[in-house]
């Protein structure tokens, strides 16, 4: 019974992987499908009504499925090349314009813009990717710095981190925390993003955990390994 137990242990841990990234892959071809499949049906039919022989030879389900795909990325990749040219902006600028006079929109469509530009951007005075004093000081969690702000009684520089959870990190916590208290890291996004999706199974070899200030409580012995 141990040898089993230990066997299924081995292949529940291989699968879960293996199934996690299934499900991720799967999500994002069901999303693909969802915009492009509504246009496929709508070309097949009028193809079944005008060239019956043609639309019989290619009536495969799997066949729609990737005409839709492809379809959806050609309509991602035209919507992107429209966006940097100058009419593309125009048009953007008409249709944001648009969506500023519904309140719950706006609201939606402001806020998710402006946090992929900040993610875009590297914000001023410290690191993207931080660690800051979460849920306690003893702790430290990672986070993501969007911006830089100023606290007006004082002057003093806060930061605005969001802390994504493990494994999803589309939820987490939105912390305003002071410059002095956050431990700036090398880490880019991509490896920050890997660290919080894998549960810190994969990482870079060494992180900085400490800030200066705190050294001092650290043994020596633990400073130099």
């Amino acid at each position: 019974m141990g040898y089993i137990g230990r066997y299924i242990l081995a292949g529940i841990l291989t699968v879960i992987p293996l199934w996690v990234t299934w499900l991720v892959v799967d999500f994002v071809f069901r999303q693909l499908l969802r915009i492009g499949s509504p246009i496929v049906a709508t070309a097949r039919r009028q193809l079944t009504q005008h060239v019956p022989e043609l639309a019989d030879r290619i009536s495969w389900p799997l066949t729609d499925e990737i005409i839709a795909i492809l379809l959806t990325l050609g309509m991602f990749y035209l919507v992107g090349w429209i966006a940097n040219r100058v009419i593309g902006r125009q048009i953007l600028s008409a249709i944001e314009a648009a969506l500023d006079r519904l309140p719950l929109v706006q609201t939606i469509y402001g806020g998710v813009k402006k946090l992929i530009g900040a993610l875009q951007q590297q914000p001023d005075g410290v690191q993207r990717v931080v660690l800051i004093d979460f849920p306690s000081k003893e702790m430290k969690a990672v986070g993501l710095v969007t911006r830089v702000m100023t606290e007006e009684a004082t002057g003093r520089q806060l930061a605005i981190v969001y802390v994504p959870t493990t494994p999803n990190p589309t939820s987490g916590y939105l912390e305003v925390v002071p410059i002095e208290r956050v431990v700036s890291t090398d880490w880019t996004l991509d490896e920050a993003m890997n660290f919080v999706i894998s549960a810190g199974a994969v990482a870079p070899e060494r992180i900085t955990f400490s800030r200066p200030d705190e050294m001092g409580d650290i043994p020596p012995d633990i400073k130099q390994t």
